[in-house]
């Protein structure tokens, strides 16, 4: 197992293999698309998440990009963007991890334990702190209206991501309306 290569196809397979449902991007193994369940026990139980993973050519030595399509309210994901600020994923990735720790473990403990004080949505990180009803009653909220497994899972939702420039956003002016997707997830 000596070549990032193999590793690659060893944990992409290995994804493929458990609960999870993988769909491969432009017929390649360095782009995918995999449906996330909200952790049981947490606000977001419940809500199905498509999530855009992107490997990098020096995977597993450099950590995937990570980013949620659909929208999500939590204080660590960027509500337009879907990116996440994970410290594992961004900082302290190792060789030694694999995809599927990124489902299994690093997802479900970033949904459970959401972190405010180090917000990349300023808005739902606020809510946090100063209401909790109100900040458990939007998360619900968007749970009902992005993150139905129906829609989801549907084969008629348009990955509207794919048509997101960065130019679409980058003047912090977004022409995005309540009901369009989270974009792509950062390099």
């Amino acid at each position: 197992m000596s070549s990032p290569c193999k590793r690659r196809e060893m944990d992409v397979m290995k994804l493929m293999m458990s609960d999870y449902s993988v769909e491969l991007i432009n017929d390649g193994i360095n782009e995918l698309k995999v449906l996330f369940p909200g952790p049981k026990e947490s606000l977001y139980e419940g809500g199905v998440w498509k999530i855009r993973v992107e490997l990098p050519d020096a995977y597993p030595y450099k950590s995937p990009s990570i980013g949620f399509i659909n929208k999500i309210f939590h204080p660590n994901v960027d509500e337009l963007s879907g990116s996440v600020c994970l410290d594992v994923i961004n900082q302290t990735w190792s060789p030694m991890f694999d995809l599927l720790n990124i489902f299994e473990v690093f997802l479900p403990q970033l949904l459970l334990y959401p972190n405010p004080s180090d917000p990349l949505n300023g808005d739902a990180a606020s809510l946090m702190m100063k209401d909790q009803k109100q900040y458990e009653h939007r998360v619900k909220e968007y749970c009902e209206r992005y993150a139905k497994k129906e829609n989801v899972a549907s084969p008629t939702l348009e990955d509207s991501d794919d048509d997101i420039s960065s130019n679409d956003i980058s003047d912090g002016q977004s022409t995005l309306s309540d009901d369009n997707i989270a974009g792509e997830a950062d390099p």
